[in-house]
């Protein structure tokens, strides 16, 4: 009789991941995750002691697979961020339940919006940004945050089937709300004396 195959650590994220992603997070334990791998509930509990460390690893890959998605744009850069927009509404439409786990369910790092904009995942993103539109830094990200929160509203709506997916309107409410950010972003520096841009104060505080 052959030796029946080893169940590395992978194999075990990978599961949980498919079942976050089929069925929900919620129902990630030591049972459904091997009955996925057609294995006994032992080397699930090898590799993670307890289940919320091995909700940890699967929550870690939603997110890079998650950034991934984003990331799948097309050359045209300087519509890079209604692109991004675009495929994160998109996402909570295609992987309702990953959006949730990744969203929804307390296992994300960051605890606050500065950290999120500040995050190193994001800075390749404003960076890109930034030079299409050649603004300073902190009104680069501001347009961001703005179409950031618009976006993420619109696909918790989505994903918890409260709004009906229509492809065109998301893309003209996306153009709406990128365009207005800029304006705004213009209006408030042409607002702000030149001394305080120079310094990087923007005028007002959070």
């Amino acid at each position: 009789m052959p030796p029946k195959a080893k169940i590395t650590k992978d194999m075990v994220i990978d599961a949980a991941f498919e079942i976050a992603r089929k069925t929900g997070a919620e129902n990630i334990n030591a049972r459904t995750v091997s009955k996925k791998l057609n294995c006994s509930t032992q080397p699930v509990m090898y590799h993670f002691s307890t289940i919320e460390e091995l909700k940890k690893a699967a929550y870690a890959k939603s997110d890079s697979y998650h950034t991934a998605y984003l990331m799948n744009i097309g050359k045209q850069q300087e519509d890079v961020l209604l692109e991004i927009g675009f495929n994160y509404i998109r996402f909570a439409i295609e992987e309702p339940h990953l959006f949730r786990f990744i969203f929804q369910s307390g296992f994300a790092i960051e605890n606050s919006l500065p950290e999120m904009i500040n995050s190193e995942e994001l800075t390749p993103i404003i960076s890109v940004f930034q030079k299409t539109m050649d603004m300073c830094i902190e009104k680069t990200k501001e347009i961001f945050l703005t179409l950031a929160m618009f976006v993420h509203g619109y696909a918790s709506i989505v994903s918890n089937n409260s709004l009906e997916y229509d492809e065109e309107l998301i893309k003209v409410h996306l153009k709406q709300v990128y365009t207005g950010a800029i304006l705004a972003a213009q209006y408030t520096s042409a607002q702000i004396p030149k001394e305080k841009q120079d310094t990087g104060q923007s005028g007002f505080s959070l």
